[in-house]
């Protein structure tokens, strides 16, 4: 097997929310340049490579785009899921041994239902090469650690009940900052329970208490789940100069995250400080991900003394900890119909806010349980646009591990749902078959996609 690291940097010049918003192209830029500064492009060890094009269809095996994936997601978007891809490619076909796509835009606040941006993000990269790679290869039992500030609630609710994708997510707690979510008792829906870890950090943590999760909850976690592949969703949010987030992480204490996660591919998500952080915190990681040296890797700002972590805080970190090594040693004694009360249908009603459109979204989420598999599930989506657009879709999705009396209820369930009049559109993604459906109401019309 090949000991290249691949790198992609796409820093999407086409794509801004705003010309000062923080989610901009200098993003990457710095980073470029520090990098070419130090001439690690230049090393043995790492292969940098052009990214690709996502199709709608990778894109449809994850989202439920409305009315349609062209509507949601411009190549800029395509371009950040496609570099991951064909590093995904890479790696599968042992051409390198991992993968960092320094890319944007970003991607983990993207839900399986897309209405509009939200958190900065309209599709998800990491999900998209997930169900790419699972599609692709077969490769059955992938775990996502999501290192940003902010909570994944994107990946979350894509994965919520997939027992073979394990979402682990640090961040400052959800009371203190966007999106207000990722608490502990969020653990998976009730035929994926425990597939779901989160691990809410007080303001204030630094390198220290950020390894001792590491060390013993995250690595032991890993280990008896056996993922036959990692992706690290890499937000750099956490560094102590983020303007967006609180926290005391340095370049070094991400390097040594990466060094003991061992990822097989990195995918950028947050960090907004521009200047003073991504182009150490890329750096490091990188260096991490080849196997070299990274230790000379210190920012300007760097001042021991800024980094003793208050005792209250690490006694809160430990008492986390404490909890979720309990609720995870415990995981097994629970069943679905531990929490199903024996119903047929697992039913929650969420309501959703996209931040930088102002879309409201009402969604009732429903999981037709099942013995034999972890059943499928299906969307009842209304959005309300400022503007005053109005949708209501309803969506199905028959997973993989779909057992064949699910597959055949879910479908009729689809044609059910087409005689709904009160529905714009109705959605059929079927993975165990590739295909994906959409009806359009209004004209009357069916449109079919298959991988």
């Amino acid at each position: 097997m090949s000991k290249k690291t691949g790198i992609i940097f796409f820093p999407a010049f086409d794509w801004a929310i705003s010309p000062t918003h923080p989610e901009r192209e200098e993003r990457l830029l710095y980073t470029r340049d520090q990098m070419f500064e130090e001439g690690i492009l230049d090393l043995p060890e790492i292969e940098e490579y052009s990214p690709r094009l996502a199709s709608p269809h990778d894109i449809s095996r994850v989202h439920f785009c409305v009315p349609g994936v062209e509507d949601q997601v411009l190549d800029s978007h395509r371009i950040a899921a496609g570099a991951a891809l064909l590093l995904g490619d890479k790696i599968m076909s042992k051409e390198i041994k991992n993968g960092f796509a320094l890319v944007r835009p970003p991607g983990h606040h993207a839900m399986r239902v897309v209405h509009g941006n939200r958190g900065f993000c309209n599709i998800n990269n990491e999900a998209v090469l997930i169900e790419y790679i699972r599609k692709t290869y077969g490769v059955k039992k992938i775990a996502i650690v999501d290192t940003d500030v902010h909570h994944g609630d994107g990946t979350q609710d894509i994965f919520y009940h997939d027992p073979d994708v394990l979402f682990i997510s640090f961040h400052q707690d959800g009371r203190t900052i966007y999106p207000g979510t990722g608490f502990t008792y969020e653990l998976g829906g009730p035929g994926a329970y425990c597939s779901t870890i989160n691990i809410p950090l007080p303001p204030g943590v630094t390198d220290s208490s950020l390894h001792y999760v590491v060390d013993n909850l995250i690595l032991p976690i890993l280990k008896d789940f056996q993922p036959d592949f990692i992706v690290n969703s890499a937000g750099q949010d956490n560094h102590f100069t983020d303007p967006l987030g609180q926290m005391k992480i340095t370049a070094q204490g991400y390097a040594r995250l990466t060094e003991k996660l061992k990822p097989n591919l990195a995918v950028l998500e947050g960090g907004y400080a521009i200047e003073t952080a991504l182009p150490y915190v890329n750096l490091a990681i990188l260096l991490a991900l080849a196997g070299k040296d990274y230790t000379s890797v210190i920012e300007p700002e760097y001042n021991l003394d800024q980094f003793k972590e208050n005792p209250k805080i690490t006694s809160e970190v430990h008492r986390i900890v404490g909890e979720l090594q309990n609720i995870w040693s415990n995981r097994n004694k629970f069943d679905k119909y531990t929490f199903t009360k024996g119903a047929k249908i697992y039913q929650t009603t969420k309501p959703i806010y996209y931040d930088t459109h102002h879309i409201e979204e009402k969604q009732i989420e429903s999981v037709h349980l099942c013995d034999q598999c972890p059943g499928f599930m299906s969307y009842d989506s209304q959005a309300y646009h400022p503007n005053g657009k109005h949708y209501r879709i309803y969506a199905i999705t028959i997973p993989f591990q779909a057992c064949k009396i699910c597959q055949k209820e879910a479908w009729e369930e689809y044609e059910r749902a087409k005689k709904e009049k009160h529905f714009n559109y109705i959605y059929l993604q079927d993975k165990f078959t590739d295909t994906f459906m959409i009806y359009h109401r209004e004209k009357d019309r069916e449109v079919r996609s298959q991988g």
